[in-house]
């Protein structure tokens, strides 16, 4: 996923449609995007799962919802780690250097 990408996020082969505000946004996970540095921890970033799914249990349960997902904690958890799997930050890949 480069700076300029968005989501494509499948469940049981069926698009999921994010907010317009989170699909072309990194998505705030844990990690490190230090393309320099991707292994100090000093570099690391973003919340943590149950902080990330607290802050943004207001879009994502309803997403949820509507795509008739459980919105249970093991689900809301595989989805958090499949979006950590894959996030980014701007400039993390080196791309524009």
């Amino acid at each position: 996923m480069l700076c300029n990408g968005h989501w494509q996020i499948n469940y049981k082969d069926m698009p999921l449609i994010l907010p317009k505000a989170r699909e072309r946004e990194d998505m705030e996970t844990w990690g490190i995007y230090s393309f320099i540095y991707d292994d100090d921890p000093d570099f690391a970033e973003g919340l943590q799962e149950q902080d990330w799914l607290v802050k943004n249990a207001e879009w994502l349960v309803p997403l949820f919802i509507e795509q008739e997902i459980p919105a249970d904690q093991q689900h809301l958890s595989w989805f958090y780690q499949a979006v950590n799997k894959n996030d980014w930050r701007c400039g993390s890949c080196g791309g524009c250097l």
